[in-house]
């Protein structure tokens, strides 16, 4: 097995490049949602991007991809149905909120896995120095909390639900460090694909079935970047890196991600840069690069 290199310049522009698409995701996600209803964004999205892993899956010769082996049904299962909650808890928050509080709230996850990693990951302890990144993280998001209390902006109940996704979120990073030890990495992502389509199908046409789609440009560019950059690019791209860099190195860069996300929602989406969402964003970003010291 080769040994992880240092991140190089190649890697760092592709690395930078991701954490941008990453960043952009949930800007995407509130533009398509003018146009359709959360439930059927997410059936939209995972249907894309299940079709993009399978297809990445077949041209790189993984014809035994949708074959589960003994042992993994119960973590494919348990990892699908946590991923619909998680989808849907966002969808419907970023409804209720702005794109730039969602970017914000939404990437507080990777605080919480470093809380769930500290109960689920043998080793993995909670340091004196990751426990103030995560109180430094979390000061941010009250900053936001707070100023939805005290103005009419009415984003509160929005935050509040895509804070639970980020919650779930983290639960489901720490789960899949431990399943992918045992399932393969690809047959899980495709699966929480599948299970998201069928779940969302379900749901939608239960919940969402007298809303109507607006089939618009700004819609099908919204789950084209989505489905295929977000779940078929980012994914190949970032497994890539990761078989070559370091994962610590790119996790630094990774730290841009919230950034990129404000600067994109206010650049496309339009919406203010206002001092207290600034605030908000250095201080996840500070929080989150504590936690990942040892």
């Amino acid at each position: 097995m080769l040994e992880h290199r240092s991140l190089d310049l190649k890697g760092a522009a592709l690395a930078l490049l991701l954490s941008a698409l990453w960043g952009a995701n949930p800007v995407a996600i509130k533009l398509g949602l003018t146009d359709v209803a959360p439930l059927q964004m997410a059936l939209l999205r995972f249907t894309v991007s299940a079709l993009a892993i399978f297809a990445f899956a077949m041209a790189s010769g993984r014809r035994d991809v949708l074959v589960i082996q003994r042992g993994e049904a119960r973590p494919i299962w348990s990892l699908g149905l946590l991923f619909v909650l998680q989808i849907a808890l966002m969808n419907l928050g970023l409804e209720r909120t702005t794109a730039a509080h969602g970017v914000i709230v939404l990437n507080s996850y990777a605080i919480h896995t470093v809380v769930f990693a500290h109960f689920m990951i043998p080793g993995d302890q909670l340091t004196p120095r990751k426990l103030t990144g995560v109180l430094v993280a979390y000061s941010g998001v009250i900053i936001l909390f707070a100023r939805g209390f005290t103005t009419s902006s009415g984003t509160l109940p929005g935050d509040l639900v895509v804070a639970l996704s980020a919650v779930l979120l983290g639960e489901r990073i720490v789960y899949i460090a431990k399943t992918v030890r045992r399932v393969d990495p690809v047959r899980l992502m495709l699966y929480q694909s599948i299970i998201g389509s069928i779940g969302f199908f379900l749901i939608s046409f239960t919940l969402e079935a007298g809303r109507p789609t607006r089939w618009k440009t700004t819609l099908i560019l919204s789950i084209f970047f989505q489905g295929v950059v977000i779940g078929g690019f980012n994914f190949v791209v970032n497994a890539w890196l990761l078989n070559i860099y370091r994962p610590s190195a790119l996790a630094t860069v990774a730290l841009t991600t919230p950034i990129w996300g404000v600067l994109i929602a206010a650049a496309i989406g339009g919406e203010a840069l206002a001092p207290a969402t600034i605030l908000s964003t250095l201080l996840v970003v500070a929080g989150i690069a504590l936690s990942m010291q040892p």
